[in-house]
This record gives structure tokens, C-alpha cells and sequence, in this order.
């Protein structure tokens, strides 16, 4: 594995209007976010794409929301440097006074943009999150962030950077990094391991969502994900073996089997502003456990705690968590 590294951000809001969300709200934040540093920081908003811009290649909206390369071999589209995580469950409804909690994850030196985050919070709390809200006027629901907190998703460490009351952002704290990834994974079991998908993860084989947890398709699109964006936002060592270890992997996971399939499918919708359309990013949620030789897998399975996996995860989808 390569030298990516994450950094991981705890947004703590406090409720002003009440608020409701829809089940898995991380599309809602992901494009609350989107129109938040576009409105703040694009200085051609007349062009109607980010690729139809002559800025995007300086362009920090580009980057952040809609990084383009010309020369990528899969087309201009390249993984997003960020994931949403939203706040987890289903539907609820948060009353004013009530605390709001949700999280962003951006990878390698991404990071150094995210003050464009930070100074783009007064329009993200102005826009407001969720249905409309009857007793509101038909608004959404308003929020404020009070405190942004560093943390360390492994070994649990997290520190203040940011508050309301004080306008300057320390620099990011913690990082995780591939040492501390190897470290996490060698403490797992060999035998038998338990992925509990906290939100919808869509897995997607021979162009159709698979309906049934299976091991061979996950690690199949871990190593997909983690080898594009180690390609982009890392060093890019190990790239040019990435073939050959997808190969070996492949052939190992077929002796994988799951023992214990607890997971279920959950329909979501995802509604795009600029299309004007619905579309669908429902997946599987719940426990799997998996058994066989995981010892080749244990430190790819820890990479995908913090990167996700599968369809749309930077809308939140594909967050999953390694159990004991």
C-alpha cells in the first residue's frame, strides 16, 4: 500500500430552528456543502460546469467539489478528495437547543484547503439542512456550528481546531497515517472478522447493484477505490503493481465465505439540483461476517473504515466499522 493519509474532522452544531432529516441525510450535507464554498469562493459562476471553467485547474471549488484531470485514463472525472460521514440512523427530528453532529474526511494534501471549508461556514448554516419545516415557514431547518474537533478515527484521539467564538483555525492535528493503518490491522483476526455497514453500501458487479453481501466484489472495489485515490492525493508508490496484487487478492477472496449475513437492503433516493432528477443510491446496511484467511485482507479492510466503499460514498454511503 502507498502513502495516502486521511484527516478526519467532527462538525459539533447546535439546532436553532427545528430540523428534520431524512434517512442517511449525508446527499443533503454533501450538496450543502457543494453550493456553500461554490457561492463563497467561485469567481466564474457563469460557467455552467467546473470543466467548461479555464480557472479549474487553480480553482479551489475545482478541487474540492469537482477535481478535473486532463489527463486521467478513465475520462476527466477523478475520485473526490473528501467523504461525507452524516449523522447516523434514520429519520429524526432535532429541536432547537439540540446538538447536530456530522463529519468530513479529506485525503492527502487536500487538507491544506480546508480554511475554504472552515470561511464557508456562515453560508452553510444560512442554507439550512433537511425537509421543510411547517411551524418554520416551510424553511429548512438553521443550525450553528459551534466547535470543529481533529480526530483520530483508530486510536480515538480528538482535539479542538476550530470555535465559534475565535475566528482563527489551528492547523489539522491528527493524521492517519500507513504505519498506523498496518498497526490497527495487525491487531485484527485472522479467521473471522465482522463489517457492520453503517450506511447504504452499494456494490456494483457487472453493472447491477449486488443485493447480497458477498467478499469477493468488496474487496474488488476497496482496492479499486484505494488504488485511486493513493493515485491521486498520495505519493503514488505501489502503482505500477496494483494489477498484479488486485489478482492475487481476487483468487485469495474466493475461499472467503460469510457465515452470518445480517445485512438488508435500504432503498435511498438522492435528489440533484442541477439535474432536476432523482436518482438511486440505496445499498446494503447491517452486519456481515466473513470467514476463511483474512490475514491478506486485515490491512485493506482497515483502510476502508476511513475511506469507504462502493457507489456514492462521497455522499456518506460505504461507511462501515470493523467489530471484534
Amino acid at each position: 500500500m502507498g502513502m495516502l493519509v486521511t484527516h478526519h474532522f467532527l462538525f459539533v452544531a447546535k439546532v436553532i430552528t427545528p430540523l428534520e432529516l431524512d434517512d442517511h441525510s449525508g446527499s443533503a450535507l454533501r450538496g450543502n456543502f457543494f453550493d456553500a464554498v461554490w457561492r463563497r469562493f467561485c469567481t466564474n459562476k457563469a460557467s455552467p460546469t467546473c470543466a467548461d471553467c479555464p480557472l479549474h485547474t487553480l480553482c479551489p471549488v475545482s478541487a474540492l467539489v469537482a477535481p478535473l484531470r486532463e489527463e486521467n485514463a478513465r475520462g476527466r472525472d477523478v475520485p473526490r478528495p473528501y467523504i461525507i460521514l452524516p449523522p447516523l440512523g434514520k429519520a429524526r427530528r432535532y429541536e432547537p437547543g439540540q446538538e447536530l453532529l456530522f463529519g468530513v474526511t479529506l485525503f492527502g494534501s487536500i487538507v491544506q484547503l480546508f480554511p475554504y471549508l472552515v470561511l464557508s461556514i456562515p453560508l452553510l448554516e444560512s442554507s439550512g439542512l433537511g425537509k421543510r419545516v411547517t411551524e418554520s415557514g416551510k424553511q429548512r431547518g438553521l443550525f450553528k456550528i459551534k466547535r470543529i474537533d481533529s480526530y483520530h478515527p483508530l486510536s480515538k484521539e480528538r482535539r479542538t481546531i476550530y470555535q465559534a467564538d475565535r475566528p482563527k483555525v489551528d492547523a489539522p492535528a491528527l493524521t492517519v497515517t500507513p504505519d498506523q493503518v498496518r498497526a490497527k490491522a495487525a491487531t485484527l483476526a485472522t479467521d473471522a472478522i465482522t463489517l457492520h455497514f453503517l450506511t447504504p453500501t452499494r456494490l456494483v458487479e457487472q453493472a447491477h447493484a449486488l443485493r447480497k453481501v458477498a467478499f469477493r466484489p468488496l474487496i474488488w472495489r476497496l482496492f479499486e477505490r484505494f488504488a485511486a485515490l493513493q493515485n491521486e492525493y498520495g505519493d503514488g508508490s505501489g502503482e505500477g503493481s496494483v494489477a498484479n496484487d488486485l489478482h492475487q487478492l481476487l483468487d485469495l477472496a474466493e475461499s472467503v465465505n460469510c457465515i452470518n449475513d445480517g445485512t438488508a437492503w435500504e432503498e435511498v433516493q438522492s435528489y440533484s439540483q442541477r439535474q432536476k432528477s432523482f436518482s438511486p443510491i440505496g445499498g446494503l446496511c447491517g452486519r456481515a461476517t466473513f470467514a476463511g484467511d483474512l490475514a491478506p485482507f486485515r490491512e485493506l479492510l482497515t483502510w476502508g473504515e476511513l475511506i469507504h466503499v462502493g457507489k456514492n460514498c462521497v455522499k456518506g454511503n460505504g461507511w462501515y466499522t470493523i467489530e471484534a
